[in-house]
Formats: C-alpha cells, structure tokens, sequence
C-alpha cells in the first residue's frame, strides 16, 4: 500500500483513484480485484476492501517462471481470511481457479454436458484425467471395446461424460464409453435411414473370423463373407485385410429390423468369368500357379478369380497318377492346355499331358511289329 501512495503523490488510496467504494467481504467468496503492483515475490490486489491483498507471485507464472498479468489487471481471486494474525487481506488466484473449475464440474454433471481433459498417467485400473482437477477414467470406460495397452493413450485429449461425481470427497468419474455409445447411436440411426440394397458404402474393417469381415459403416456392422471377397481362392480373409483397414462395399442383403446386413466387395468388381471362354479358347495353352490339390486334381489360377482344373487323368500320358502332389505342388507354375470352357457353371478343364506329345500315336513307327 505504501507503493501506491508513493506513485500517487498524495494520501489517495487506488480505490480513491478509480472510485471503488469499500465493500465487505465473506471467507471463501470469489472476488474480482485489480493489480496494483508485481515484485518477484508478491502481486498486490486490489478488491475493493479497506485493505489491499497479497498473492504470491508463482500464482501467476508458467512453467518457465514468467509472469502472465501485467499492473492493471483484472483477475479473479478467492478470499481465503479477510483478516489474519496480522490483520491482512489474504488472497489465492489458485484456489479461486480450483473452485470456479469444480464449479463448472459441477454444472457439467448436472447438465450432463461433457467435459474436456488430457489423460495424464496409468493407475490402479484405469487412467488419471486431468480435467482442472484430477479425474478418474476405468479401463472399461476408456473405450466400446477394451483397450489392452491403456499407456499409448497417455497425453492424449478427449471428451468425457462425468459418470460420478462428490465434490465433498474430490471424487470424478469419467467414462469416455458413454460418448461414443452415444456418438454411434445417432450414426447408427441415420445409417439406417439411408441404406438401401446394392448400395455401395465406405466402411471400416472392424473384426476379422475364419469365415468373414465385420465392417463398420458408421454406426452399424456389417458382414464381408468370405465367398464374397474376391473371385479368387482365399483360405482366410487375413490375406487381403487387416483390422483399421478402409474399403468399399455392396450391399447384399439389408434385413431392418434384426439390422443385419450382408456385403460384398467382389461385386463391385467386374466378373471374370463373363467372355472367359472367348479369352480361353479350347486349345490355348496357358501358363498358371497351382493353386489346390484334391485327391482327383489340381487347381490352376489362370487369373484372379478363375481356375481350371487339371484333373489326374490328364496329368501324364504313361504314368498312372494316383494323386496329384506325385506331379505338382501347390505354388508350382505349370504349363497346361484348355480342354473345355462352361461359363454357366464357371468351370474350366485343363490338361497338362497335352502340352507333350502322345507317345501312343507314333507306337507303331517306334516299335514296327517284329
């Protein structure tokens, strides 16, 4: 206060100088003061009493120690003792900020608003939250689906509903889950609205089985089978798709009321076996990868999503093959040449002794009797 008086030049007081008439105060009020002067260890506040009040200048400093208000500021302060043993004003920015942000806690979680915060470090069960004051996020709420590594989620920002909250005892829980069911709702709700049988979606693989692809397509999932895939062979959908991947799909069948929907993906694809026997003539030779091995034959990839069969009669000329895997493997890549071509049943035969001559036609000139 002598400072003031000092740069005043006279006995006027700064309430005197801006007109602020005495008011009085209540323990534990928030107030809002303006600042008189800032030393390296106090900032002097005005409020408006009969006193002015002193807050510690690491109050108002970064991380880098550098002050954030300047002489003439307003800020908000709470009033911590109107007089103590020494009969001054005591006075905290930081408790002020503490209570304004339990206070807007408070109002979230009655108004079931969400609120903002940075996931600050792994504890017993879940995450630490820092929302103004520290939160708690259980595993099982983190996500629709559990999370197994809750340390790559450290430092990242979100939104959370306030699922729990006790001022008295400093309690917050926070569920990040109830959002996102929330958020998938309404897509859910208006994916439904739009779909339509043969429509084509973008989505999201969300689960890979032996049998098929779940994709998510805003809200709802939907299954790839795996027949749908592609027009070639695959064992398992692993070989084309990995979870996260994105893709574009038919839909098959759309049942609204189960909300089940089939897709597929070769359809949106043109289908090989249209004019296959127009580029596979009966007697062309073709060159393809062993694709499958049956007991009464082998598959050839002639390109994706046709294969010929070779069966075991048509492997050799001189040799009785019991099983294919006596000639071939599978990965091979063999020469073979088209004997017939159904494109209704999507079925070509092939056969490799043809690529050879047979040796039963020129017997006779070998081997003249006598």
């Amino acid at each position: 206060m002598t400072e003031t008086t000092e740069q005043s030049g006279g006995g006027e007081s700064f309430a005197d100088l801006f007109g602020n008439s005495e008011r009085s105060f209540k323990e534990g009020e928030i107030a809002s003061g303006t600042v008189l002067s800032i030393n390296n260890d106090f900032v002097q506040i005005d409020i408006g009493f009969k006193s002015e009040g002193m807050i510690a200048s690491w109050e108002f400093m970064t991380e880098e120690g550098v002050i954030t208000i300047a002489v003439g500021d307003q800020v908000e302060v709470l009033v911590e003792e109107v007089e103590n043993e020494e009969g001054q004003l005591v006075l905290s920015k930081e408790k002020a900020e503490r209570l304004k942000v339990w206070d807007e806690i408070s109002n979230a979680y009655d108004n079931e608003e969400s609120v903002e915060g940075t996931i600050v470090a792994r504890v017993k069960g879940g995450l630490s939250v820092d929302i103004g004051v520290k939160a708690f996020l259980p595993g099982s709420q983190v996500d629709l689906r559990p999370v197994r590594n809750l340390e790559a989620l450290l430092g990242q920002k979100a939104k959370f509903k306030i699922i729990k909250f006790n001022k008295r005892r400093g309690n917050i829980v926070l569920s990040r889950r109830a959002l996102l069911e929330t958020e998938r709702k309404m897509m859910r709700e208006a994916t439904l609205a739009t779909l339509s049988k043969d429509q084509i979606l973008d989505g999201v693989i969300k689960n890979l089985t032996d049998y098929g692809a779940f994709i998510d397509l805003g809200g709802i999932d939907g299954l790839l089978h795996i027949t749908d895939m592609s027009w070639g062979r695959i064992e398992h959908p692993g070989e084309l798709f990995h979870v996260g991947d994105e893709i574009k799909v038919k839909v098959l069948k759309f049942d609204p009321e189960a909300e089940r929907v089939s897709l597929g993906l070769k359809q949106i694809q043109p289908d090989p076996w249209i004019d296959a026997g127009m580029r596979y003539p009966i007697g062309m030779r073709i060159h393809g990868k062993v694709v499958s091995l049956t007991d009464y034959g082998a598959f050839i990839e002639l390109e994706p999503g046709i294969e010929g069969l070779v069966h075991v009669s048509e492997m050799s000329w001189t040799k009785r093959v019991k099983h294919p895997s006596k000639v071939v493997s599978i990965g091979d890549q063999v020469e073979a040449v088209v004997l017939d071509v159904d494109e209704r049943d999507r079925k070509i035969s092939l056969g490799m002794k043809q690529t050879e001559e047979n040796p039963w036609t020129v017997i006779e000139e070998k081997y003249p009797v006598g």
